[in-house]
């Protein structure tokens, strides 16, 4: 199975879109499956609910964050490395959806009742959200 094929499993299986980006790339870091879900919860549709940054987005930079993250106090390298690749991300990101805000790229408030049944009726988990996480996930094999 493929990194995309496993979050969009992930997706499926009623994970947020956070959890399953940062869950196909759990194992190249030793990352147990426990762990990966927890630390990504609170980051779906866009921070909590928050309709921020998309949570597709927020999976990936955590992966860029275990694959180049400061470590060390001293290691300042390894900030500017990664603050570089979350702003490759970002551009690779917006190029295909123009946006990297949750709201933005499904036009509706998931906050609202009223938003969550626009959200619902016009099935953007899969018109939209899968392609997003799809799309983070092959953007990020690409990079690392």
């Amino acid at each position: 199975m493929s990194k995309e094929e496993m979050a969009i499993d992930y997706f499926k299986n009623g994970f947020n879109c956070a959890q399953s980006v940062l869950s196909a790339f759990m194992k190249d870091f030793n990352l147990d499956e426990i762990s990966a879900l927890k630390i990504a919860g609170g980051f779906g549709a866009g921070m909590g609910r928050l309709m921020e940054t998309c949570g597709a987005v927020s999976g990936a930079y955590m992966v860029l964050g275990l694959k180049y993250g400061k470590y060390k106090k001293e290691d300042n390298e390894s900030k500017e490395k990664t603050y570089s690749m979350v702003m490759e991300f970002n551009r690779s990101f917006r190029e295909k959806f123009k946006s990297t805000n949750c709201g933005e790229l499904l036009n509706c408030d998931l906050k609202t009742e009223e938003g969550r049944k626009y959200f619902n009726d016009n099935n953007l988990k899969e018109a939209v959200c899968e392609k997003c996480v799809e799309m983070a996930v092959s953007i990020i094999k690409k990079m690392i």
